[in-house]
């Protein structure tokens, strides 16, 4: 091992799958303003795989800043249809509004990872998932989202798969870690050649 590893991240779920895949690490929540750093990209039209990628790395430096030395993992995902990019639903209408546009239609998800050392970005990577949502019943999402009631104010898109979300989609094309948040094989492979973790 050559530095300590930290993931910038309060993600449950990241923290979960990168202690699943065995590896040592300490988790550090960024102390960044995701919105702030979001406004100058949209007003230049970045697209949803950049601005990912952005936020994530802003995340890492964070961190990287208070952590020397440190080999710093950032990540972030947004969600988007067409140019358009979804955020987490402020409430329980904005999450019927987020499933009513999504009814019948494929969007992405696109998951950035980056490894950041004393400022420095030693690698990046953006996962893409197209999942197709079936289309949705009013009456459903009404009932589906009192089934699960909070749970769909905690992801940008009102759903969890590996919950009840599952239920909203015909088809998913892409790699479950990526849909989940953290690119985990990608990931692995450059924290080997990094010699970060046992290769």
């Amino acid at each position: 091992m050559t530095a300590d590893l930290i993931l910038a991240s309060a993600s449950p779920f990241r923290r979960a799958l990168l202690k699943n895949a065995g590896i040592a690490f300490s988790a550090q929540a960024a102390d960044i303003d995701e919105r702030a750093v979001e406004a100058p990209l949209r007003e230049s039209h970045v697209g949803p795989e950049d601005t990912a990628l952005v936020l994530a790395l802003a995340k890492a430096s964070d961190v990287s800043g208070r952590e020397p030395g440190a080999l710093v993992i950032g990540c972030d995902q947004t969600l988007s249809l067409g140019d358009e990019i979804f955020h987490k639903p402020a409430d329980m209408e904005g999450a019927r509004k987020h499933l009513l546009g999504l009814s019948g239609k494929t969007h992405q998800l696109n998951s950035a990872v980056v490894i950041v050392r004393d400022g420095e970005t030693l690698w990046q990577h953006v996962g893409v998932a197209n999942l197709t949502m079936r289309a949705l019943d009013p009456g459903f999402i009404g009932r589906y989202l009192s089934r699960i009631g909070d749970a769909a104010l905690a992801s940008v898109g009102a759903y969890q798969l590996e919950g009840p979300g599952v239920q909203l989609f015909d088809s998913i094309d892409g790699d479950y870690f990526t849909i989940i948040g953290l690119p985990l094989l990608p990931l692995l492979a450059a924290l080997r050649e990094l010699e970060a973790i046992d290769g």
